[in-house]
């Protein structure tokens, strides 16, 4: 459990509020040194939220921030953001794409008259038809309480202003909806000492509800939980509307789907950046989602892997010339599909060019390997070097590939799960070798097997983990050795940190 700081200007400034045990007062905070530090300020996981007026350069609400992060606590607003607040160019730059989302509210009659003002306190607001321009506005500078001002010129409406407020300037609605907001944000304001006791750290678990193929299903979510429990770490559930909560957890597990300009990599970096143990970490994402990349490391590092060539929009060289010396049929994959989405199947150099025509629109580099026809794939769940899972993935009925998307509804073929030691060690080593080249992160590595030739087909990060599926040779301790890597890379931060 991450030790938490309230700072405040004065302590009558939390006057409204419930008494916690958390408050201090910014010349209390700035005044601490080490001899003097209780055993919560000088925890470098202690997470500060920082709610002092003085907030401009060289502020004493500056001050604050600055000196928690050179503490190495997590603090919230960071100097960073300050920084950013202070300068309108930044700002501007930060909040550049909220352009479709204020025309969208104007054209749906929700921002009335020449200028609206919003205050936003930790990414809530009392307006609920303004509730998502709230959230963007503290994803993007998560700064506890903030206040904007929109305007309309032209017809067109603009931030006008962004700026930090103080605390003592909220009306009694106001104070309502930031007690409850601040109960939300950190639910370790209002845990009682028992609670606190029970669990060491904070994990969030991310996930989207709505996806329709998610790598947990939600047994999977619930046993993750009670696994993290168990040794001490508390998990949530969070979605991307939860991005400006990160600095709260100490780890962030992602369960969704990933992608790299997406939600799913800019939310692993910004917790990365804040220090979270982070699985699927940014730079797992980036080298796992392109099978371009992939396909050129492998080969470059002696993996086993399929035959292919890469295809370049911009090459003028007849197809024929440049697929010489492979036959058809044959697999042209884009290079950021996933679910066997993206992938074509292809039987002739006719086919071949309308394909490449038609995908070449999105992509300036294809693909093109070998098809290996098989009842199965492998997938190898790969988790800190060592072997988590090894399960058949069987290809869909009637299909080449383990997902069918020809349909209206996506159809999937059956699975087996073994124990690794049954698992032919050539399959093993080859998926040992190829995620020692990616991280140290949760892999599954898809691998075909066709006689005696074993080739990695791709390595990916987010790798599925469902209830009945991936777990079903070690039950609960599959989500017990995920956790036990969590807690142990959590304590490697703590004591980093505490030697430093």
């Amino acid at each position: 459990m991450c030790p938490l700081r309230i700072v405040v200007d004065r302590q009558e400034d939390w006057r409204p509020y419930y008494p916690s045990e958390d408050l201090i007062s910014a010349d209390d905070f700035l005044a601490l040194d080490r001899r003097h530090r209780s055993a919560a300020d000088q925890d470098r996981s202690t997470h500060v939220i920082n709610l002092c007026g003085e907030l401009d350069y060289l502020g004493t609400g500056y001050y604050v921030s600055l000196l928690a992060q050179a503490r190495g606590q997590r603090v919230l607003p960071s100097v960073e953001t300050l920084n950013e607040l202070s300068r309108k160019t930044l700002v501007d730059l930060q909040l550049d794409t909220l352009s479709p989302l204020l025309g969208e509210l104007a054209r749906q009659g929700l921002l009335a008259g020449d200028s609206v003002t919003l205050r936003v306190l930790f990414g809530e607001c009392r307006e609920p038809e303004l509730a998502r321009l709230a959230r963007k506005l503290f994803e993007r500078l998560p700064c506890p309480l903030l206040e904007a001002r929109l305007v309309r010129r032209h017809d067109l409406w603009r931030l006008a202003r962004l700026k930090p407020i103080h605390l003592r300037d909220l009306n009694a609605d106001e104070q309502d909806l930031f007690a409850s907001a601040l109960n939300r944000h950190s639910r370790k304001v209002w845990r009682t000492p028992k609670a606190r006791r029970r669990y060491r750290f904070d994990l969030a678990i991310l996930i989207d509800p709505r996806e329709a193929l998610p790598p947990s299903n939600r047994s999977a979510l619930k046993a993750f939980i009670r696994a993290g429990r168990k040794l001490g770490i508390d998990v949530s559930l969070i979605t991307r509307r939860d991005a400006g909560r990160l600095a709260e957890f100490d780890g962030l597990f992602i369960r969704e789907t990933t992608a790299l300009d997406h939600h799913t990599y800019r939310m692993a970096r910004l917790a990365e950046h804040e220090g979270l143990v982070v699985i699927d970490s940014p730079r797992d994402i980036l080298r796992c989602t392109n099978k371009v990349y992939l396909h050129a490391l492998l080969r470059a590092r002696g993996v086993p892997a399929p035959e292919g060539v890469l295809l370049k929009r911009r090459d003028r060289r007849p197809l024929a010339e440049r697929v010489a010396g492979l036959s058809f049929p044959m697999v042209l994959k884009i290079p950021d599909g996933a679910f066997s989405r993206g992938i074509v199947k292809i039987g002739s150099l006719e086919q071949l060019e309308h394909e490449t025509r038609r995908l070449f629109e999105d992509s300036a580099l294809l693909l093109l390997q070998e098809w290996l026809p098989t009842e199965y794939d492998w997938r190898i769940g790969v988790l800190d070097g060592q072997v988590l899972f090894a399960s058949r993935y069987y290809m869909a009925r009637g299909h080449w590939q383990i997902y069918d998307h020809s349909g209206a509804r996506v159809k999937s073929g059956g699975f087996t799960t073994h124990d690794p030691a049954e698992v032919p060690p050539a399959v093993i080593r080859a998926a040992l070798k190829a995620t020692r080249l990616i991280g140290d992160g949760l892999y599954g590595v898809d691998l075909k097997q066709a006689g005696e030739r074993v080739v990695v087909i791709e390595v990916n990060d987010n790798p599925n983990v469902d209830a009945g599926i991936e777990d079903t040779v070690l039950g609960r301790q599959l989500y017990e050795r995920i956790m036990g890597v969590f807690l142990s890379r959590m304590e490697a931060h703590v004591s980093a940190r505490s030697a430093e």
